[in-house]
């Protein structure tokens, strides 16, 4: 009984991360390199309403492709916050974590507004995403 359940949840598992990779495929032309980014496709759902990952498009906020590493405030054709823009803050797994946590604690002059990303599971996925998609 205990091999069948397993069983059952590990294709259930191997299940969702084909969806979840499909899906990443189709909404992005991006293929996952593992399954933790695929992952993030599904927390990225909670950001895409305001940005995007087409770098010639920004929408309410920048494009997010290449964030991983980026300077903040640095991608031209958007208008950011004097208070990010005098941050000095480079995107990397630390600040990432922290924004998506609660950005106004980050940098309190923001234009941001976001759903927050508590769990540190989620956070990893998104971040590994975001790692991930060049």
């Amino acid at each position: 009984m205990i091999k069948k359940t397993m069983a059952a949840l590990f294709a259930l598992g191997a299940l969702t991360f084909a969806n979840t990779e499909a899906q990443a495929e189709e909404m992005f032309g991006y293929k996952a390199p593992n399954s933790k980014a695929a992952a993030g496709v599904q927390v990225f759902h909670r950001c895409k309403k305001c940005h995007s990952m087409d770098p010639a498009k920004n929408t309410f906020g920048p494009n997010l492709r290449g964030v991983y590493m980026r300077k903040a405030a640095s991608l031209p054709r958007f208008e950011y916050s004097e208070d990010l823009k005098k941050s000095d803050i480079v995107w990397d797994e630390d600040f990432l974590r922290a924004w998506v946590e609660g950005n106004t604690l980050v940098v309190s002059g923001t234009r941001m507004r976001h759903v927050q990303i508590t769990d540190p599971a989620e956070q990893d996925y998104l971040i590994e995403f975001l790692k991930t998609f060049k």
